[in-house]
């Protein structure tokens, strides 16, 4: 009778491990930018779709093109266009998202905002102090983002902020500032400091910093989506043409759909529907 017993709790044992094995994971890789709309985009479809498990790794845009394109993730995460160096045939692209570029200062800071020249010349390392643009008499320490994030790529683009080298375009960004990994870690930088300056997704703003208003217009979703505030940029989504699994298909799928993009409306970004 106890060998009976024992051999029901292996086979139900057995059986828990298949059912858990039995969940497909989707993996999505890539933005820091992205990575918050797409943890949310995961739990939200998980509660009603529970044979697969979503895991999303904030890594950055670069990263996250690749994995698209070796196949080491199902799903890439871009918060910025393509180089041309990057694009392949075989690569598929989608737009799931559009979001502004925030560009951004402790409250305490008093300027409320910039031109964009004023904001290349502050990354260029050719303004230096704030008494220089209208605020107080210290020195303005410009944060940016790691060559690999989306968001500098299209922040340096948007903002003119490339310059060639030996034929070759390359970063105009100071050597002197300082370098924050990843969104959230740029966004605690400048709500430490009273004289920093960087630039975040206009999706993850909140009350610790100030979004500077750029030549006049004041950085909102609404601004963002009648195209009079220029700082702005798409969220991708990247996979292999015809690679995609069926249960990864139904999440892209998904993703487009009007309860997705509800879902981008809410978090502050810009819906595509």
């Amino acid at each position: 009778m106890k060998k009976t017993f024992i051999g029901a709790i292996a086979l139900f044992s057995a059986l828990s491990v298949n059912v858990a094995s039995a969940k497909e994971t989707i993996s999505a890789v890539g933005s820091t930018s992205v990575t918050p709309l797409m943890e949310v985009f995961g739990e939200t479809y998980m509660k009603t779709n529970s044979n697969v498990f979503i895991e999303v790794q904030g890594v950055g845009s670069s990263a996250g093109i690749k994995a698209a394109k070796n196949g080491s993730a199902s799903i890439g995460m871009a918060s910025r266009d393509l180089k041309p160096a990057e694009e392949e045939p075989s690569l598929v692209e989608e737009v799931i998202a559009r979001d502004g570029i925030a560009v951004v200062v402790n409250p305490k800071n008093g300027v409320k905002g910039l031109t964009a020249k004023q904001v290349a010349e502050i990354y260029k390392g050719e303004v230096t102090n704030w008494k220089q643009v209208g605020g107080n008499d210290k020195p303005i320490v410009a944060i940016t983002r790691d060559s690999a994030s989306g968001t500098r790529g299209a922040f340096e683009d948007i903002m003119k902020l490339k310059k060639k080298i030996n034929g070759k375009k390359v970063s105009a960004i100071s050597q002197r500032a300082q370098v924050a990994n990843g969104n959230g870690g740029l966004k605690t930088m400048v709500a430490s400091n009273p004289y920093a300056i960087g630039y975040i997704s206009l999706g993850t703003v909140d009350s610790s910093v100030h979004a500077l208003s750029i030549d006049g217009v004041s950085a909102s979703v609404a601004n963002v989506k009648n195209g009079s505030y220029k700082v702005a940029r798409p969220f991708l989504i990247l996979y292999k043409k015809g690679k995609p699994s069926a249960e990864t298909q139904k999440f892209l799928d998904w993703m487009l759909s009007k309860e997705a993009q509800k879902i981008v409306s809410q978090k502050g970004y810009i819906s595509i529907k």
